[in-house]
Formats: structure tokens, C-alpha cells, sequence
């Protein structure tokens, strides 16, 4: 139950920072929110271990939490390179999906089937997160298998972050440590990309407040995930953490006052029922 409640906490956080994430993208590019957002959460990690030593963990965690940061970095800069290709409507769901469905799959192989019953969860979660991703007035058209190409790129990088968070603290009792390796090769990545891009790093005084938001709510849901890892199967934390589409959506919907269309909601039941079959 508790790594239930983690999941669930780390998916609501994973939502707002990409609902934060994409207000600052309108004032700034996406590249360098991704950017911001690596390096001031970073900053923010070594005030919290200063503030809450922990010990460090062995080599081994902090390479295996450095690939994780690197993975999860480049999936965000393809993810938002596909979007800007136009595909916006086959980039969300499927990146989703197949960041959802991958720590499944090991996870089935690594830790034993899960019970009957959650393999059905795992079914109404993975269509959640399909139904959440379309917007009203989205249809997917897969003209080309290569459409498919950059999604499915973007969605194996966020579910091999899963995979190799899970490697990395599974065992150890240190939490700030591994989000710190992954904060630092991330960092690293988007700066790389931006300076390539030959974009400025300047940020206009309004932008500050939509970032910081977002730093926030990202270290939350990193934070949340690990929690979850440690405290139950790597399928259900990275299943449950992967409906972060529908905090987006919500928040949308509360705040910008977006509509949400009949599929989405159709999502939204299906993630509660999914989170109903897992505490069964």
C-alpha cells in the first residue's frame, strides 16, 4: 500500500511539473526549461543533503543513477524534437505507453510474476495512460511506421530511467544521493544541447516563478518514484508514476480552464480503477 500511495504521489508530481514545464516552455524555449529545471533542481539537492546528510552510496549506485539521469534527459529532448515535428498526438501516448509497459516486462522477468489480479491493473493502467494522452480534438494517424520512430525512442529512454533508478537504490538507504547523479549527467546533457543549439540561457524575471514551480514539483516526483521503489515492485511504482498525464490534464482543466475530452475522462476512471485492483 505504501509504495501504492508513493506512486501515486509521484505521478500527481510528474504531472504538475510537466504542467509547470510547459507553461515556462511558452516563455522560454522547451530546451532550456529542461535545462532550468535540471540544473536548479540539482542546486536544491545539495542544499537538502547539507541540511539532511546522508552517506554516500557505493560506485556502482551512483553510475547506475548517472545512466538513469542521462536516459531521462535525452528522452526529454526527443519527446519535445518529435512534438515540434508535428506529432504531437502519436508522441504522447506512445512515449507513454512503452515507458509504462518496458518496466513490466523486466519487472515480471526480475521479480516474479505479480498477482492475477494486477496483471488486470496493469492492463486498465497502461489504457489510462493511452486515454489521458489524446486531446479532444487529437486522432492518431500512423501514416508511416517511421512516425513511430522518435516516440518509441522517447518512451524506451523514460522507461529505462525506471529501470536503472530502480538498479540504483534498491539495497542502499541513501535517497538524495542517487537523485543527485541523476540531476548532474542531466544537467550536463541539456546544457550540452543548448549551448549546440546556440541558444541564449538568459531568462526574462517572469519566467523565474513557473520554473522554480516546476523544479519543485519534478525533484517531488523523482523523490516520490524512489520512495516507491523502495518500498515496493519496480512494475506497479513505475506504472503507477507513468499517469502522470492525468495531473497535467487536471490541472489544465482547474486552472487554464482546458476542456477535457470524453476519451480523457474515459483515462482518468480507468487509472482509479487501476489503483483500486492494486491494493486488492
Amino acid at each position: 500500500m505504501l509504495s501504492i500511495l508513493y506512486g501515486i504521489a509521484s505521478a500527481l508530481s510528474w504531472g504538475a511539473a510537466d504542467f509547470a514545464g510547459a507553461l515556462a516552455a511558452r516563455k522560454l524555449s522547451a530546451y532550456r526549461a529542461v535545462f532550468y529545471s535540471n540544473a536548479l533542481g540539482l542546486l536544491a539537492l545539495f542544499v537538502s543533503l547539507a541540511i539532511y546528510p546522508e552517506t554516500v552510496p557505493e560506485a556502482r549506485s551512483i553510475i547506475l543513477a548517472g545512466v538513469a539521469g542521462v536516459f531521462g534527459s535525452i528522452s526529454l529532448l526527443i519527446l519535445f524534437y518529435s512534438m515540434a515535428c508535428g506529432q504531437i498526438s502519436i508522441a504522447a501516448p506512445v512515449s507513454a505507453l512503452f515507458a509504462a509497459a518496458l518496466p513490466v516486462l523486466v519487472g515480471t522477468f526480475t521479480q516474479g510474476l505479480p498477482a492475477p489480479i494486477q496483471f488486470i491493473g496493469f492492463g486498465s493502467a497502461l489504457l489510462a495512460v493511452w486515454l489521458i494522452s489524446q486531446g479532444g480534438e487529437q486522432r492518431l494517424h500512423i501514416d508511416r511506421l517511421f512516425n513511430l520512430i522518435l516516440p518509441l525512442l522517447a518512451g524506451f529512454g523514460f522507461g529505462s530511467y525506471f529501470i536503472f533508478m530502480h538498479y540504483a537504490v534498491i539495497g542502499i538507504p541513501s535517497t538524495i544521493w542517487p537523485m543527485i547523479a541523476s540531476y548532474s549527467t542531466g544537467t550536463l546533457m541539456t546544457f550540452i544541447f543548448v549551448a549546440a543549439r546556440r541558444e541564449t540561457f538568459i531568462v526574462k524575471r517572469d519566467a523565474w516563478g513557473i520554473i522554480l514551480v516546476n523544479v519543485v514539483c519534478n525533484i517531488g516526483g523523482n523523490l516520490f518514484y524512489i520512495l516507491a521503489l523502495k518500498s515496493g515492485r519496480l512494475d506497479i511504482s513505475a506504472v503507477l508514476s507513468s499517469l502522470y498525464p492525468g495531473g497535467t490534464v487536471i490541472l489544465a482543466w482547474l486552472i487554464l480552464k482546458e476542456r477535457i475530452s470524453f476519451p480523457q475522462w474515459n483515462g482518468i476512471i480507468a487509472a482509479l480503477v487501476a489503483i483500486i485492483l492494486f491494493t486488492v
